[in-house]
């Protein structure tokens, strides 16, 4: 070992925690669970789900316990991706504490049942938190900001919409997620047309969905394709 490494008085332990930025789409709403916390620090605080990594857990592993323990939600049904790390020395004030965000999107996910550490947990609308209503604990409002403009980015160059809907769901259903996550009215003509033009994106089933007015609706699952080609861009800009 390095002399100046072995002597450093810079270098102390670190712990390491998973943080999960988990979305659904509700009531046409983007939502994200928070917990509120039952201990200190930040004690009553809001904050988003996580916790220590157990010494013989992955990453993965220790997001799903997490999910599990404070909000009684199975993460293994859910997209489930590493956002980033983050590890400000002054993002814990109870030491260094590197910690590992997770991106976790599923379809109008249950009322979550709070555990553990978490006094509760419960479903709060994205844009009541982005116009800063309500603050979070530790960093959680650096993490929520990086998560939300990274599902909006994938929505352009990936399937991950999908994510949001059931195993089988319309097209205005489709659509209404992009509407909801980019903020922005999508027409419908438009969107149908660019959306069945990508090949792979969706799949037909063949069965239809009876509304309680209007026409039947044709039903879709997710195709094979992750990659969409044309990309589907915000702002008019699609091709």
């Amino acid at each position: 070992m390095d002399d100046w490494l072995k002597d450093s008085a810079e270098v102390e332990a670190s712990w390491v925690t998973v943080d999960l930025a988990i979305f659904t789409v509700r009531d046409d709403q983007l939502m994200v669970l928070l917990v509120e916390r039952g201990v200190e620090p930040f004690l009553g605080r809001p904050a988003l789900p996580g916790g220590y990594v157990q010494k013989r857990e992955t990453l993965r592993e220790g997001a799903l316990r997490e999910l599990w323990e404070e909000a009684g939600i199975d993460g293994s049904r859910l997209h489930l991706e590493q956002l980033g790390a983050y590890g400000d020395p002054r993002r814990d004030p109870r030491g260094r504490v590197v910690t590992i965000a997770y991106l976790a999107l599923g379809p109008d996910l249950p009322a979550p049942v709070g555990g553990t550490d978490a006094e509760r947990a419960y479903w709060s609308p994205v844009s009541r938190l982005i116009d800063g209503a309500q603050g979070l604990a530790f960093d959680h409002m650096d993490i929520l900001s990086d998560a939300v403009e990274e599902v909006r980015r994938k929505l352009e160059y990936t399937a991950v919409a999908t994510a949001f809907c059931g195993d089988v769901f319309t097209l205005s259903e489709l659509r209404t997620v992009y509407e909801v996550i980019w903020g922005q009215v999508l027409d419908p003509s438009n969107f149908r047309r660019k959306v069945i033009k990508m090949a792979g994106f969706v799949e037909p089933t063949g069965g239809q969905r009876l509304p309680p007015t209007g026409r039947p609706a044709a039903l879709y699952r997710r195709g094979d394709a992750w990659l969409l080609s044309p990309p589907l861009l915000r702002g008019g800009q699609q091709t």
